[in-house]
């Protein structure tokens, strides 16, 4: 079973196609067809139901495909873990809430790539469950998220303090006087609009509709008009052009602080480039 030949194991059964693995992997046919008959008659089963559409992975495949997809990873981990020269070199696949991004990363961002122009830093952005999934899959080396995560395979460290407020176009009084039972906010997953939600049914403001938006201006934009209402830290609120437009209200204590958390799988490879990261996040007045 070596490294090659796993691959085009995982091409195949991604692909559920010899010719497209072929396409992705640069190789021929043939070669893609030998290969994959030799890792079948190494294992002594089939992998491949052989199919007139195509191919799809037998009882046998489907075991081997996880197995075979951490090999990989592994292999590619050693490669990167052999060419950490540093910290000025490497990649780094970060992800962040909209409003983290927005308002927190900016200028460490711009002073990590300033200190270390070599690196191919990716920033992401996504709900905070969308974010754990992808550094759980290992898409993101690791990603800003809202509130403690609850995983085994998870390690966190808590990076900004944040208090949440209700945000309301600027005529609104109270929530009580909210002409628009109308929440604004960011798709499923998001915890500040799951707060929200929490906060309003403490509040007894029921029943509410739901309008969701792709972007911070767009949500804010909406407030502002009198749509209706959202939850927003603070801090992104006193740098938003609509502030004038806007009202803020206080929350109930108890669930307007909220700690954004910086996460990473605990079998993570530690890198130079991510060490530089997190120092700088630790230690934001350097940035200044």
């Amino acid at each position: 079973m070596d490294l090659s030949s796993l691959r085009i194991f995982v091409a195949v059964a991604e692909e559920g196609s010899i010719s497209q693995a072929a396409r992705r992997l640069d190789y021929v046919q043939s070669n893609v067809t030998a290969r994959l008959q030799s890792l079948e008659d190494d294992l002594g089963t089939r992998l491949f139901y052989r199919k007139q559409r195509g191919m799809v992975p037998t009882a046998a495949g489907r075991t081997l495909l996880p197995y075979a997809t951490q090999l990989l990873r592994l292999a590619d981990e050693a490669r990167h873990a052999v060419a950490d020269n540093g910290p000025g070199s490497g990649s780094l696949a970060l992800g962040s809430m909209e409003t983290t991004a927005a308002v927190r990363l900016p200028a460490i961002l711009a002073h990590y790539h300033q200190t270390f122009p070599e690196v191919d830093l990716t920033l992401m952005t996504g709900t905070s469950e969308e974010l754990i999934a992808q550094v759980l899959d290992y898409q993101l080396d690791g990603a800003f998220v809202g509130g403690a995560v609850t995983h085994p395979d998870i390690e966190q460290e808590p990076v900004f303090a944040e208090e949440l407020v209700f945000v309301t176009e600027r005529r609104v009084a109270s929530l009580a006087s909210l002409p628009q039972r109308t929440l604004l906010v960011f798709r499923q997953g998001c915890t500040y609009r799951a707060r929200l939600e929490h906060l309003l049914r403490e509040y007894g403001i029921m029943p509410y509709k739901i309008m969701e938006f792709g972007t911070i201006e767009a949500i804010l934009g909406c407030v502002a008009a009198g749509m209706g209402v959202t939850l927003f830290p603070r801090s992104l609120l006193e740098r938003t052009p609509y502030q004038e437009a806007l009202r803020l209200h206080p929350a109930p204590t108890k669930l307007a602080q909220v700690e954004t958390m910086f996460i990473q799988r605990r079998d993570r490879l530690h890198t130079h480039a991510m060490d530089a990261f997190l120092e700088l996040v630790r230690r934001p007045v350097a940035c200044e």
